[in-house]
């Protein structure tokens, strides 16, 4: 597996990470040996980032990570900010703490490789001490580096005013290009490393689908279509599904042949050089596979990524719902 520099942090990631929310059986659980199975995989394959939350099934992908994994070499990397006792207006520099402690407890670890504020409200964001707090809790030892996940270009710019910020975690594919133009060249500029979750804009871009595709009812994609539980970006990168769909039709006919367009989509956002890694989600260890066939694969064409380019701007943007 390739590997890249994430920013300040000087951690050597594979391009390809590991997303389990799937661990923590959020959206349809997954049992111990699938999830055992599956991180044995990523281990095997070279699959060295892993990212998490203490949201995720109630901390149960951070326990299982932390049962099972020692020993692997991985650099693992949690959330923090969206439990019911802080998000969204009840944030306080306790509570933070709290629920850094309780997820080294459940990694079984005396310090977090890397704590990542989890989608808090941009006024937070924009208030700027909950920064301050990391600081200091990375001055007591909690956490060797920080980051933030965030939504849209405006909340990464506004992280990247803090100097303590080592990492941004964003919504970035072929459904959801604005990042490309300011906010990866800035992040560059300041070494900051670029985490891309979404790649597959909630599985859009693996061409699947079709209009009359249904999901489970405790699937994001059935009850979170619309924003209802969270922000709209989630869930197929913000784009109305029936139009996703039309959508990647007309992507099928931009790409290279004879390459499955997960495996594109996964390219498309690795041939962004700011990019470190690449966090994708899988329920079966057989997925981790295709994934990782991406980062072997040679780079797109610069003729076809500035076709697929004025193509978003065109057709793809004005779908978007929810900012970007």
């Amino acid at each position: 597996m390739k590997q890249r520099i994430l920013g300040k942090t000087g951690y050597s990631v594979s391009e390809i990470g590991l997303g389990t929310w799937q661990l923590g059986g959020d959206f349809g659980p997954v049992d111990d040996a699938v999830a055992a199975a599956i991180l044995d995989a990523a281990n095997a394959q070279g699959v060295n980032f892993w990212d998490t939350a203490d949201v995720y099934g109630g901390g149960l992908s951070e326990s299982r990570i932390g049962a099972h994994a020692k020993g692997f070499g991985t650099h693992v990397a949690t959330k923090v900010g969206r439990s019911g006792t802080m998000f969204p207006d009840k944030f306080s520099k306790g509570g933070v703490r709290e629920s850094l402690l309780g997820s080294a407890k459940r990694l079984g670890v005396e310090t977090l490789d890397l704590a990542q504020l989890h989608c808090v409200p941009t006024e937070v964001l924009r208030d700027g001490q909950i920064f301050g707090w990391m600081d200091e809790f990375k001055a007591e030892g909690l956490m060797r580096h920080y980051g933030a996940s965030v939504e849209t270009v405006e909340e990464g710019l506004i992280c990247l005013q803090h100097e303590g910020v080592a990492t941004l975690q964003i919504i970035f594919n072929i459904l959801r290009q604005d990042a490309a133009k300011d906010l990866l060249p800035q992040a560059a500029a300041q070494n900051v490393g670029i985490i891309v979750r979404l790649p597959l804009a909630s599985g859009l871009l693996t061409g699947k689908y079709a209009k009359d595709t249904r999901f489970d009812a405790s699937d994001h994609r059935n009850y979170n279509a619309d924003g209802a539980a969270f922000s709209v970006g989630e869930t197929f990168s913000g784009i109305p599904f029936e139009r996703g769909v039309e959508l990647v039709q007309e992507l099928k006919g931009l790409a290279p042949e004879n390459v499955p367009l997960a495996q594109v989509a996964l390219r498309w956002v690795l041939d962004h050089p700011q990019v470190s890694t690449v966090i994708a989600g899988v329920s079966k260890p057989e997925q981790l596979a295709d994934n990782v066939a991406a980062s072997e694969r040679g780079s797109l064409f610069p003729a076809l990524m500035r076709q697929m380019a004025e193509w978003y701007e065109r057709e793809v943007k004005p779908a978007i719902r929810g900012g970007v």
